[in-house]
């Protein structure tokens, strides 16, 4: 059996190797196979070229029908691409079911007809074996060996082709399968021994009417292919009032089949669907009524009853039946009926056997509730622990059940920090973008999978790996728990209400017949909390504590709360011989916190004195001052707080306290009694030689230090500027501490101080260079001038007197 290949396009007939002009933008009829010995070559013009050498020596039949040459049929409409139709207005019952209960449900089955035509083109569709053949189809014969044919013939109107120096051969009514059969006979009357195929080409086209209910009613040219299903793609289905479940087929004023088109769209039936003929009509019929479903149900949407009436079973099978969300034990049914007043009812029963087979009727609302999502038989664990999670509940369950032992409370967290312990601060920040960034190639640098050649083995320091960044991870790799206090919520459903029972996690793990360790209900929450999550006194805390500098064994240890810097020094083997204890740091993480927020607060407010600060000078710039004096005055003043505030900016805060000690001979038995906190740094640093004077100096460098030398003595060796301002010279010490003018007394000077290894002595420059006899004259000038203008208007009224 030869295989018959389509070649038609739906709604439009094609000329071999052109488009008709009645379809733009129809897509091109494929060429055919190309044939042995080149039996495809085209003239322009589509015609086929008939002078080719017969590649067996044979005689050569090229031709194309008369037929072909003639304008495409035409139509009222036709079939064709087509762009996404608008949805459909809501008929009257979706306006009603907005109106009642806020929804706007679509009609179930609507979209599926927004494209006209959303299949592809059936050009190349195959023909169906039991396709009769009739006036307009198109036949393509090839034939090879003893006769060469290649010819496309079209059946006329008398149901015959004709093919040259065959003759006339009739093929109206037998199936497409039997054509290549019939054609062969026909040859073989006058040549033997040849090959020959016989392939569909463009197909003939019906008209066929769509009536009623439709979107787009009218006459419709399509494929001869075409059935019931793709015509009515083609006209836009059904309208907001028209009937999806009784679309019928009416030929020679008998109806040949009605089409539930429910059942081909939520299973695929398609027993009803027939194909079309010359002639068909199409009626859709107004639906029967609409009922609606709402709720948790698979397709919320506006259904048509059918003709035999619906269970609110039928309706759901449509939809797949019920999701898992929904509650079949309370089911919502608001009726509508006109004839009783009031006319809406409502009735609530489950989805059993009963409720299934409840019969719907037109109007009605059928709402499925959705289950409450609460567990009857669990308890949770949550909070800082290895893993969240819901257990069964069990009569006599207590929190030893749940929390079997302190290993449970190893937080995620916790275990990751454990498991970075190779990785340094760039390959963690790697870690944490995770893939969000580009995929890096195996030649990039970021790329974390197999080995380079000199990559970095995991673990090893390097640039980014600071000594801060390794010592801030000792001790922090697990979450302290606060186990002296867990707390159990239990919630009362029938006064809805919340109870908290807190206990002791730590009795209550340690000893099972504990009463901390509490008898748990269904239903109850248990949180863990860590030692950051409700913070617990500094002497309940572990105390990770770093020195550096000159003790004998610089380090991180683990002190008792309340243990003070006199006993960490004596953990780190006391001091070198060359420590300096005076000039020791000592830093604390809270403290560098509070001192940022409270540095930014300072910027915050002297920025607002500052604008207070310049609007006042402005408004008080004198008169008597010369053209652009005072503007440029006050510009540079603006220019000088605005840096000022920007140095402000930049200062970051260390953290640091001033310990208090007294000269070089401290000792440390003296240091203050601090309690040490997690994350505390002791530096110790030895004794330096030297004494740094900078600021408005000659020569900013560092001088060295003489025991009993005065700061007087090295302003001398570093010698003054003009623009030296010794008012503000001041004195940072080694401590951090600072000595100046403002605190000094009478007839004493920050100049007659001793000076200390360390010490940094720093000269301001004066800010303002103007003379104190040109204060004096700009004064004098402001000052006469408003006596002489009190001169005048005292004069002026004497005269009006007069």
């Amino acid at each position: 059996m030869a295989a018959l290949t389509a070649h038609g396009q739906t709604g439009v007939r094609l000329l071999y190797g052109q488009a008709p002009a009645s379809a733009p933008g129809a897509p091109m009829t494929p060429s055919p196979a190309p044939l042995p010995g080149g039996l495809d070559r085209m003239m322009p013009g589509g015609r086929l070229d008939t002078t080719l050498t017969p590649p067996f020596g044979s005689s050569a039949i090229r031709g194309v029908d008369p037929a072909l040459r003639s304008d495409s049929l035409s139509g009222s409409a036709q079939l064709g691409p087509a762009a996404e139709l608008p949805a459909l207005p809501p008929n009257d019952f979706q306006r009603f079911v907005l109106e009642t209960s806020g929804q706007a449900l679509p009609l179930f089955g609507a979209d599926f007809f927004r494209q006209a035509n959303p299949f592809p083109s059936v050009s190349n569709a195959p023909v169906s074996p039991d396709y009769r053949m009739g006036p307009g189809d198109e036949l393509h014969v090839r034939a090879w060996g003893s006769v060469d044919i290649d010819v496309r013939t079209t059946v006329d109107r008398d149901g015959r082709i004709h093919i040259p120096r065959i003759g006339a051969v009739s093929v109206a009514g037998i199936r497409s399968a039997q054509a290549e059969d019939v054609v062969r006979a026909a040859v073989g009357k006058y040549y033997k021994e040849f090959q020959l195929s016989v392939t569909m080409g463009q197909l003939r086209a019906i008209t066929i009417y769509v009536v009623g209910q439709a979107r787009k009613p009218g006459a419709y040219t399509l494929s001869s292919q075409s059935t019931l299903v793709s015509a009515l793609f083609a006209s836009g289905g059904p309208n907001q009032n028209g009937s999806m479940r009784r679309v019928q087929v009416k030929r020679a004023d008998k109806t040949v089949t009605e089409l539930d088109l429910y059942d081909f769209l939520a299973q695929g039936h398609k027993g009803a669907d027939v194909r079309l003929q010359d002639g068909d009509t199409i009626v859709i019929p107004p639906a029967r009524g609409f009922v609606a479903l709402s709720g948790k149900v698979a397709v919320p949407a506006v259904y048509e009853i059918d003709k035999g009436g619906d269970t609110i079973g039928s309706l759901l099978a449509l939809t797949g039946g019920l999701p898992v969300v929904a509650d079949p034990r309370r089911v919502q049914l608001e009726r509508l009926d006109p004839a009783r007043k009031p006319a809406r009812s409502v009735e609530v029963f489950a989805l059993d056997d009963a409720g299934l087979n409840k019969r719907v009727r037109s109007g009605d609302l059928l709402t499925v509730s959705s289950v409450v999502p609460e567990f009857g038989n669990t308890v949770s664990l949550r909070g800082n622990v290895a893993q969240p999670l819901r257990s069964p509940w069990r009569e006599g369950m207590t929190v030893r059940d749940l929390i079997p032992s302190k290993a449970a409370l190893m937080s995620r967290a916790s275990v990751r920090r454990q498991n970075e312990v190779l990785l340094n601060e760039e390959d963690r920040r790697r870690a944490s973008r995770g893939f969000n960034i580009e995929s890096p190639m195996p030649d990039d640098p970021r790329y974390v999978g197999e080995r380079r050649p000199n990559e970095r083995p995991a673990g090893e320091r390097v640039a980014g790996d600071t000594a801060d960044t390794l010592a801030a991870r000792i001790g922090n790799l697990v979450d302290e728990i606060n186990l002296d206090y867990a707390v159990v919520e239990r919630v009362d459903p029938n006064n809805v209400t919340v109870q908290l029972i807190p206990f002791n996690l730590g009795q209550a793990l340690q000893d099972p017949a504990s009463p901390e360790n509490l008898p748990l209900q269904p239903g109850d929450i248990v949180t863990v909390f860590s030692v950051n999550d409700v913070r617990v006194p500094q002497a309940k805390r572990q105390v990770f504590v770093r020195v550096e500098g000159e003790v004998n064994r610089p380090g991180v240890y683990q002190m008792t709360p309340g243990e003070g810097l006199h006993q960490l020094i004596s953990k780190a083997g006391g001091l070198t011989p060359d420590a300096y204890l005076f000039g020791a740091a000592f830093y604390r993480e809270e403290v560098r916190r509070n001192q940022a927020a409270a540095l930014n607060q300072l910027v915050n407010r002297l920025e607002s004195q500052v604008q207070s600060r310049l609007s006042t000078s402005a408004a008080n710039v004198s008169g008597a001052d010369a053209p652009g004096v005072a503007q440029l005055r006050l510009q540079a003043e603006v220019a000088a707080q605005k840096e000022a505030l920007q140095r402000l900016r930049e200062l970051r805060p260390t953290g640091r306290i001033m310990l208090g000690l007294q000269g070089l001979g401290a000792q440390p038995d003296q240091l203050p009694p601090l309690k040490l906190e997690s994350q505390d740094r002791l530096v110790v640093p030895s004794r330096p030689d030297f004494v740094y004077v900078l600021g408005s100096v000659n020569t900013e460098s560092s001088l060295i230090w003489r025991q009993g030398h005065k700061v007087q003595d090295y302003l001398d060796q570093s010698g003054l500027t003009g623009g030296a301002d010794l008012d503000e010279l001041f004195v940072i010490r080694a401590d951090g501490s600072v000595l100046s003018n403002a605190g000094a007394r009478w007839f004493s000077s920050v100049r007659s101080a001793t000076v200390l290894p360390g010490d940094v002595i720093v000269l301001p420059e004066k800010t303002n260079r103007e003379s104190a006899w040109t204060v004096f004259t700009r004064n004098a000038k402001d000052i006469t001038q408003i006596i002489y203008q009190f001169s005048l208007g005292a004069a002026a009224i004497k005269t009006l007197r007069d």
